[in-house]
């Protein structure tokens, strides 16, 4: 079975087939740096990087983009209610994201273009529309410059919407624009803006409204034409119409199928500031292993709301350590190389087939989890053998979804310490302790015993009692 993908244009699941056979081009839509990210922000980054993860690892050559979107209307409006430079809050808060998608493992882009370093390919596509009257100057000479939605006959069929019934764009100029559908392509420089917010141009000193911004940075570099546009539910309209219908007006094949994640929930509304239920990555962090809550996050297929309740995270680190203790106890009975190559490991036909239909990651985790249980019988049994196989074909699954506990990218168990001189001193100190609890036991000195135990747990460490010894790791969530 080969990969099919739901279409967001044309409302059904279609077999994936590249513009250029063995090769893909992916455009993701990214974060506006306004703030700090919260994990719905986060299900949109998983639920790609999987895309992208699972496309390599079945032979494809990937090129992946995903913008920075940093300079913006709100960017601007915090900034400056702040007290701060425009450009260096959208810095801030840029950072805050990259440390969020490296906390929970999400692979970098090839490609991470910012808005503000592509105004002459925003400017290049804007005189193209004008050029081709799909777009025209603010006829009160303000310097805005305002996308003709009536002059594009496809406009609305990303969406399925008849324009006919569409309100104002709501991107102003009611009273000079043409129609209250078209939207802005350039933005004048308003009075009270800081001038570090503008750039000189055929129109005016302005700066790009937030649609073009995408059309540009993807033709920068993926071309006219490319595979895959994905972005969250809530971009589809007006933001990636808007797109599709610029890219296409000005000659551009642009993107052959659109992807789009659901929506994070809590008490069934979308996570959001506006509703002021977001949860921060970094606040979430300092209670929860970013295992767990990579999890939690990309449980379900990308087109499912995950609905995040107070045992979301409980259950997620459950299934996190059932998963990473597998890999820990196997390691004590088997050589396990973290530095496999995993590529080379035959995935199950199951998991396969979940993934190749539409990345249905709740089917790959039952395999997965299919895979976990025959792996614990098996050292229940002590089948080196067969735990050496469970081994690979469970951390080449997990490495599909991004939770390989063996993967570099984590600071699981003792590497949660530090550096190597500091896991080995903090292995010597515990396995001293663990002895000394071993003979106050063997003593029948069990006041002893328990005191030791007592005072690792107190320091975040959790021992565990075994046939073959006892074992220990550090506390989930423990900083």
């Amino acid at each position: 079975m080969s990969l099919k993908l739901f279409d967001t244009a044309t409302r059904t699941v279609r077999p994936f087939e590249p513009l250029v056979p063995g090769k893909v081009g992916i455009y993701l839509c990214g974060a506006t740096v306004q703030s700090s990210p919260h994990i719905g922000h986060l299900r949109s980054a998983i639920a790609f990087d999987v895309l992208v993860r699972w496309l390599r690892r079945t032979g494809y050559e990937v090129t992946f983009v995903r913008n920075v979107t940093d300079i913006d209307d709100k960017i601007l409006e915090k900034a400056a209610a702040h007290n701060a430079d425009w450009w260096a809050w959208a810095l801030r808060f840029e950072r805050e994201f990259t440390a969020a998608y490296d906390a929970l493992n999400i692979t970098p882009p090839d490609y991470e273009p910012r808005a503000t370093g592509h105004i002459l390919d925003m400017v290049d596509i804007i005189e193209r529309l004008i050029e081709r009257g799909h777009a025209y100057a603010d006829p009160s000479g303000s310097g805005d410059v305002w996308f003709d939605v009536p002059s594009f006959a496809e406009y609305g069929a990303l969406t399925h919407q008849d324009p006919n019934e569409m309100l104002s764009s709501g991107d102003g100029g009611e009273s000079t624009k043409r129609d209250p559908r078209d939207f802005a392509l350039w933005k004048s420089a308003k009075p009270g803006e800081p001038e570090t917010a503008s750039w000189p141009t055929p129109f005016g000193r302005g700066r790009p409204g937030w649609h073009i911004e995408c059309s540009a940075m993807a033709r920068r570099y993926l071309g006219d034409a490319f595979d895959i546009h994905a972005g969250g539910l809530d971009l589809r309209f007006p933001h990636h119409e808007n797109e599709q219908a610029q890219s296409r007006a000005a000659g551009f094949g642009f993107a052959q199928y659109w992807l789009h994640n659901a929506w994070v929930t809590a008490s069934g509304e979308k996570m959001s500031k506006s509703l002021g239920n977001s949860l921060l990555v970094s606040k979430m962090l300092e209670t929860v292993a970013p295992q767990a809550l990579r999890y939690a996050l990309g449980v379900a297929q990308y087109r499912s709301m995950i609905e995040f309740t107070p045992d979301s995270l409980p259950e997620a680190t459950t299934a996190w350590e059932r998963l990473s203790g597998f890999i820990e106890r196997a390691a004590e009975m088997v050589d396990v190389d973290p530095t496999a190559d995993l590529n080379s490991v035959e995935l199950p036909e199951d998991f396969v087939t979940a993934m190749n239909d539409d990345l249905n990651v709740s089917a790959a985790l039952a395999v997965v989890h299919e895979e976990l249980r025959a792996g614990n019988q098996a050292l229940s049994d002590v089948d080196r053998p067969a735990v050496g196989e469970h081994v690979l074909r469970l951390r080449a699954m997990l490495d599909v979804l991004g939770l390989d506990p063996l993967d570099s990218a984590w600071r699981t168990g003792v590497s949660a310490a530090g550096s190597d001189a500091a896991r080995h001193a903090l292995d010597q100190i515990v396995t001293a302790q663990l002895t000394a609890r071993d003979e106050a036991r063997a003593a029948r000195d069990f006041a002893t015993a328990d005191a030791i135990r007592d005072q690792l747990t107190a320091a975040g460490i959790v021992v565990e009692d075994s046939v073959r010894g006892a074992r220990w790791s550090l506390q989930q969530g423990d900083k």
